[in-house]
């Protein structure tokens, strides 16, 4: 992980020295590699966290340099997620928070606030190194020993391999676990909340046009992301031995079965 993130300040430079046009992003992290090193080239952002807080723009509205785009509005969700957790299982007092190290820490404040209100004892978890089998493996069983379901904070970085070892682990120690993106309920891990992020690269798109026909980048207001989705795998929700509420099957962007 921390390779990974040590490489976009390269990987930028390399962009801009091939002279492209428009830089894409897909998080804060590599919006803030990317504006380490351009202050000209437009950077449109598809996900990530307040750009204003991360000093990537002045203001939302008119966000002045180059950088524009959509961010996820993830932190705003947290309350959510553990609020669909307690629907899938009543009487949940002890939850996890499952991230890759390096990720997580804008989360933590949100996230005790949220668990406050529901009455959630918050542990975290991180999982060590190049996230391999044996780190995956060693940060779900901690969790397992700790509370009685997780939520699993992503990363761009993270493989589909690495993605699917995640969710392996978590139905091996039994352990009900939310996450932010479908990919892994698709994987059949058992639900997530999250961004529709088809729909935020398709906006993205709308302005990579605007500004390749004039557009500047500072005068595009940044946008929160308004469509997200509920993603609910109902046969590892047997699995684990839980019954989900008709109500909140009703709610679900999508059913798995």
């Amino acid at each position: 992980m921390t390779e990974n993130l040590d490489r976009l300040p390269g990987l930028a430079k390399s962009l801009v020295a091939r002279g492209v046009d428009v830089i894409l992003t897909d998080g804060t992290s590599t919006a803030h590699a990317a504006h380490a090193a351009t202050a000209t080239v437009p950077i449109v952002m598809a996900g990530g966290n307040d750009p204003v807080q991360a000093g990537l723009a002045r203001s939302l509205a008119r966000p002045g340099g180059n950088v524009t785009g959509f961010t996820t509005q993830v932190i705003e969700l947290t309350g959510k997620t553990l609020e669909i957790l307690t629907e899938i299982l009543p009487g949940l007092v002890r939850i996890g928070v499952i991230n890759p190290r390096g990720v997580g820490a804008p989360f933590r404040g949100p996230e005790a606030e949220a668990a406050k209100v529901l009455g959630l004892q918050l542990e975290y978890v991180e999982i060590e190194g190049d996230l391999g089998p044996d780190a995956i493996d060693g940060a779900m069983h901690q969790a397992r020993e700790l509370v009685q379901a997780a939520v699993v904070r992503g990363s761009p970085f993270l493989s589909s391999a690495q993605r699917k070892l995640i969710v392996e682990r978590a139905a091996i120690h039994y352990l009900p676990t939310m996450y932010e993106t479908r990919d892994f309920v698709e994987l059949g891990g058992m639900a997530s909340y999250g961004t529709d992020f088809s729909e935020l690269f398709r906006l993205a798109a709308g302005y990579i046009v605007k500004i390749l026909n004039g557009s500047k980048a500072g005068e595009l207001p940044i946008e929160q992301a308004t469509r997200f989705e509920l993603v609910i795998n109902l046969k590892t929700a047997k699995t684990l031995g839980l019954t989900v509420p008709p109500t909140l099957l009703a709610r679900a962007d999508e059913v798995i079965e």
